[in-house]
């Protein structure tokens, strides 16, 4: 897609941040967002390379509302800074869809590109399965931490949204992974700058990173849903 043209989208609606301005700009907005969903074909279609779970995701549906919800906000800007989608299987990207594991990222006017996996705030009854599923795995999910490629790209799980000062209750606060049952997200995510030059490597970068996320992703799999079963 032409990132240049998204980026000055962008950095002009940062100035610009209200609904007359973006309905003056709307065919731009159309024309990016139909390359978006072109780039995001084919991003699923090389996930699904290695994961292919994800192989039926909608592209129309993995991408986030443009528009934000400034019901409960002091900032009552229409419009969001960024382009972001969501890919995971069933077109289930967030997590009060009972989304699972997400491939994660979006781009900035700045030109930076941030992307990730995992689960970010999960409702209550997932977030308890997770932390059960910890305690009850902690060999796998040790294993899981220590991934090279997980490591090599991400580093630790992020311990800097939201963690709680003490344990969870009900868990016991001298368990060797006690600083993980403290997450209110099971998350990870990098920042890089876009190569505006070489559109073509974004597809190939996020692929790579999500690649290396993958360990992540497939332990969050393994534990126990928290849907209620038909009776």
């Amino acid at each position: 897609m032409h990132l240049r043209d998204l980026t000055q989208f962008l950095t002009e609606l940062g100035e610009n941040n209200n609904r007359p301005w973006f309905l003056w700009n709307k065919p731009r907005y159309d024309i990016l967002r139909a390359e978006f969903v072109t780039t995001l074909t084919e991003l699923i279609r090389e996930v699904a390379k290695f994961d292919r779970a994800v192989v039926a995701c909608d592209p129309k549906k993995a991408i986030f509302r443009f528009q934000r919800d400034t019901r409960f906000s002091k900032d009552k800007t229409p419009y969001k800074s960024h382009f972001s989608a969501g890919i995971a299987p069933g077109d289930k990207r967030k997590p009060s869809d009972g989304a699972g594991p997400t491939y994660y990222f979006h781009i900035e006017g700045n030109g930076r590109l941030l992307f990730g996996a995992g689960e970010y705030m999960p409702p209550a009854p997932r977030l308890k399965a997770i932390r059960e599923h910890v305690v009850a795995d902690a060999a796998g999910f040790a294993k899981m931490l220590k991934d090279k490629r997980l490591r090599a790209t991400f580093g630790d799980l992020r311990h800097d949204e939201g963690k709680l000062q003490r344990p969870p209750k009900g868990f016991d606060p001298e368990h060797e992974l006690v600083d993980y049952l403290k997450l209110k997200s099971y998350f990870v995510w990098t920042e890089v700058d876009l190569d505006l030059n070489a559109p073509e490597k974004l597809v190939p970068t996020l692929a790579a990173g999500f690649r290396d996320a993958y360990a992540l992703v497939t332990w969050l799999r393994t534990v126990p849903s928290t849907l209620r079963q038909p009776s």
